[in-house]
């Protein structure tokens, strides 16, 4: 498989990273990447659930629950 890098600022940016160590080659920090972004990557739940574990407990971070003005009840 062949790869192009058609924008320069990609190709400086991978150039960056693998000449400052991050990465010993395009192909690892490819890898690293699509490893970040794949079906493991963090989800919205995951972000609920690191706020739940708050360290401040007495902050109450549900929405308060108000009947809107504008919704009627309706009879079916």
């Amino acid at each position: 498989m062949t790869i192009e890098i058609t924008s320069p600022d990609v190709e400086a940016l991978i150039q960056q990273r693998t000449q400052a160590g991050a990465f010993k080659s395009p192909e690892d920090l490819i890898r690293a990447a699509l490893r970040s972004s794949g079906p493991d990557a963090r989800t919205g739940a995951d972000l609920i659930a690191a706020l739940q574990e708050c360290p401040y407990p007495e902050v109450d971070i549900e929405p308060s629950r108000v009947p809107s003005p504008l919704a009627r009840d309706v009879a079916l």
